[in-house]
């Protein structure tokens, strides 16, 4: 019996089961070998999805759009200048509209109560794309990913850096809810919130995850088998902070030597992207001509070398997102198709 995630919104992590985040990820996996085989069969001909992007974006963009077409939905983009979402016209008002004239809605924004006051308006699935606090679809690409590397047991990843925004508290709650091994691995001044940091305890003493929050980056990257990490200013933030953060989070650096620490031969890097590796961007080389810093939260030595996951995460976004599509607009029974046809 599969879960049945019909019109259901999407917004964080702890609104969703083990198994019915597993089943999300399962389904990405059919859906990717169907594409593949180039035998998916299109079940949202006739839907209509709205994509509200207060922040830019290249994979999660494209991804919702790559798999709107592949299932023969049609999408409208909407972007800071294209509507008049907390302008002109109330978040709770733009939703009431919307849902007349979409399927589903998916925002990618700072604000956590956006999407939320979305969601309780629209009469519609609404999907979190990113928020300062959480990023759903994100974690479903990373657990596919990481599955794909480690097919059995109990997964150990680390991750490395700023602990406080979406990529570690969300890698912190999912990892807790799939019983993995995770480390947020951390200056002191960066940690999750301490209710946060709870919520995650509570939910391991029943999913058999092991959650540690640590500054120790040794015995927080000890057998684990991958490192995650991201961009050590989020978007939004005051361009001042750079000086800080860099000083707070050099240590906390994924390199060669850090992932020697793990002693695992076979230890994989991730990261969401974009990443700060080199002075290729004007953002990397402005740092550069400031710091003499050519890599930031994630050496060049490590993202051109084979442990790099971060494109296998990437497509994952598209296979993840599909399958979010599919599980939450697609009748039920018509999903059944698709694992019958991956077998």
């Amino acid at each position: 019996m599969l879960p049945n995630l019909y019109q259901r919104d999407f917004l964080k992590e702890l609104d969703f089961s083990a198994d019915e985040l597993n089943y999300l990820i399962r389904l990405a996996s059919a859906l990717k070998a169907a594409k593949r085989r180039r035998a998916e069969p299109p079940l949202l001909r006739g839907r209509n999805l709205a994509l509200i992007f207060e922040k830019t974006s290249t994979r999660t963009r494209c991804a919702f759009e790559v798999a709107a077409y592949d299932q023969g939905a049609h999408v409208t983009y909407l972007d800071p200048a294209s509507s008049q979402l907390g302008h002109k016209e109330s978040v709770a008002d733009t939703a009431r509209v919307l849902a007349r004239f979409y399927d589903a809605i998916a925002y990618r924004g700072a604000s956590q109560r956006t999407v939320e006051l979305l969601a309780e308006c629209a009469a519609v699935p609404v999907y979190n794309a990113l928020t300062d606090e959480w990023h759903p679809t994100q974690m479903l690409a990373d657990f596919m990913t990481m599955r794909e590397h480690k097919p059995a047991g109990q997964i150990a990843y680390a991750f490395m850096g700023d602990g406080r925004f979406n990529m570690a508290r969300s890698l912190l709650i999912m990892g807790a809810i799939m019983g993995a091994d995770v480390r947020i691995v951390a200056p002191r001044a960066l940690w999750p919130e301490p209710a946060l940091q709870q919520r995650a305890q509570e939910i391991a003493a029943h999913s058999g995850a092991r959650v540690t929050i640590t500054e120790d980056v040794a015995a927080g990257l000890r057998g684990v088998d991958f490192v995650h990490t991201d961009v050590w200013v989020s978007m939004g933030e005051d361009p001042r902070v750079w000086d800080e953060r860099i000083a707070l989070l050099l240590p906390y650096q994924v390199n060669a030597q850090a992932l020697a620490l793990t002693g695992n031969p076979s230890v994989k890097f991730m990261h969401c992207l974009p990443a700060f590796h080199d002075d290729q961007t004007t953002i990397g080389w402005q740092i550069f001509a400031r710091t003499g810093l050519k890599g930031l939260e994630v050496t060049d030595e490590v993202f051109q070398s084979p442990a790099n996951l971060a494109f296998d995460q990437a497509e994952n976004r598209l296979h993840t997102i599909k399958a979010l599509l599919l599980a939450t607009l697609a009748e039920p029974a018509e999903l059944e198709v698709i694992f019958l046809r991956s077998k």
